[in-house]
């Protein structure tokens, strides 16, 4: 319970913050129309600290093992087949899995009308995620160096989007960072663990322990783009519609949610109890005590990420359409940018994910990265993000592809020449960064600007900036790589992390 309290204390930290900006912001520049939503928003927060301390306890004791189970078995086969089979199969379920995906496409398919299924994205994009994270267990055994697979990966994106329409780049790219969220980077952090960590070779096996959750993360945004080409759908039109209230009263929209998020994690979460199950009676084969403890992970892990969603869905999402909409409806466009920045900055805080990364680094590294260091770098890049999605929306001559094309080939070029820890702990920690919290509060705020603002479309414009959030943070990091290496070479220091 001393773990469970530590986590408690940590989500306090993560997620008091924004809920005190949103509250400054209602009785200054944004008020809110209606008091229950400000009240909702207040429970949501507290259902949301709840869920999100209970759910990382769950990933702990459940998930983190299952993936590590899962990574040294398949590894011990030591046969290509069977780790491609097994980590595409595992791919495509945990992405299934993923809440962050289930939003963003519920979310595609509310301002298209249905015109683009939440169903159809799902299972499009977990069919590629499970592709890729194939492939990147493949490069571990063979050890391919990650920058050369990277190049070679976005350079059949910048191909294929020539060929996508301007609202399936926005989505694809969302796609991608929404799909590596708070479920699947334990996972997929833990199988990359066990497949290396079976490596004689010490360092390598530091290398490959990251650089999964980045390979996986362009699954999506190529399976997207081929669904976009194949289909030829275009030219869609969207917009955000008052959403009949169930809200009348304060509790409505969390009993409302409840039934919906439980069955949805229950089917989620059920194909992974399932292959372990399997995976234990033919081959894990560890104690009953053991099983039962990951059997109670996977428990926490259900509970906590239903509250945790409830609280974002019932108390969040319209709180930021509406603060989003009032700031940027306001005379000076110079406030919706800045809070836009400080949003950008207390959201990372409060990303589940953030936290599962930024320790694994500080482990796998044995403190020599402080996971301090790669927060504030995280909170920085993605606070620019956020406001540079905005200026997107501001500036109609400012199209998503003007950030992404020089973005990712500034971060491309630098892994030829950053540490390669850091290539590998900057592209994951792009796909990281982009959570729960990111795919529902910030998007719901971006999309409420967008709708304010005059000739600006929700789909083009409310949609990206996710993808936005997902690139930052491969510059910054890789950027702190480069301080490390000059600052070890200064020092004379032993440890050598190219």
């Amino acid at each position: 319970m001393n773990v469970l309290g530590s986590k408690l204390k940590e989500v306090l930290y993560a997620v008091l913050p924004i809920t005190v900006i949103v509250l400054v912001l209602n009785f200054t520049l944004a008020p809110l129309d209606d008091p229950l939503l400000m009240i909702r928003f207040v429970i949501g927060a507290m259902v949301i600290i709840l869920g999100l301390s209970i759910f990382l306890f769950g990933v702990d004791i459940g998930i983190t093992p299952i993936g590590q189970l899962m990574g040294k078995t398949i590894a011990k086969s030591n046969k290509l087949w069977i780790v491609m089979i097994a980590g595409l199969l595992l791919g495509f379920f945990i992405s299934i899995a993923e809440p962050d995906l289930h939003i963003l496409a519920g979310q595609v398919d509310f301002v298209t009308s249905g015109l683009i299924s939440k169903t159809s994205i799902v299972m499009i994009v977990s069919i590629g995620i499970g592709v890729l994270i194939a492939i990147g267990l493949a490069r571990i055994l063979y050890n391919i160096p990650l920058y050369k697979l990277l190049t070679g990966l976005y350079f059949i994106i910048l191909v294929l989007s020539l060929f996508s329409s301007p609202e399936f780049l926005a989505i694809s790219f969302d796609a991608s960072g929404a799909t590596t969220g708070a479920l699947t980077v334990p996972f997929i952090l833990a199988l990359a663990l066990g497949v290396s960590g079976l490596k004689k070779d010490s360092k390598a096996s530091e290398k490959d322990s990251f650089g999964l959750v980045a390979i996986a993360s362009t699954g999506a945004i190529i399976s997207v783009m081929i669904m976009n080409i194949i289909s030829k759908s275009d030219k869609i039109t969207a917009s955000i519609e008052k959403r009949e209230e169930v809200k009348a009263s304060i509790l409505g929209p969390f009993l409302h949610e409840i039934p919906i998020i439980s069955q949805e994690i229950v089917m989620a979460l059920l194909p992974i109890l399932v292959i372990f199950l399997i995976f234990q009676k033919i081959s894990f084969n560890i104690s009953r005590k053991a099983v039962r403890k990951i059997i109670i992970g996977l428990l926490f892990t259900f509970i906590g990420l239903v509250l945790f969603l409830v609280g974002v869905n019932a108390g969040f999402m319209d709180v930021g359409r509406s603060i989003g909409y009032s700031i940027a409806s306001l005379d000076s466009k110079s406030y919706v940018v800045i809070v836009a920045f400080v949003l950008g900055i207390v959201t990372i805080l409060a990303e589940p994910a953030v936290h599962v990364l930024t320790h694994q680094i500080e482990d796998v590294t044995s403190g020599y990265v402080r996971r301090k260091v790669v927060m504030f770098s995280l909170c920085i890049g993605v606070g620019a993000a956020v406001s540079l999605s905005m200026l997107r929306i501001l500036i109609p001559e400012l199209q998503l592809w003007h950030y992404l094309l020089p973005g990712y080939i500034i971060a491309i070029g630098m892994t030829y020449i950053v540490p390669k820890l850091f290539v590998g702990i900057a592209f994951d920690s792009g796909g990281v960064a982009s959570g729960p919290m990111t795919a529902t509060f910030i998007l719901a705020f971006v999309q409420g600007a967008a709708e304010a603002i005059e000739g600006a479309n929700v789909l083009i414009d409310g949609f990206g900036m996710i993808a936005m959030v997902a690139l930052t943070p491969l510059i910054t990091l890789q950027i702190v790589g480069l301080v490390f290496k000059l600052k070890s070479k200064k020092e004379g220091l032993v440890k050598d992390v190219q």
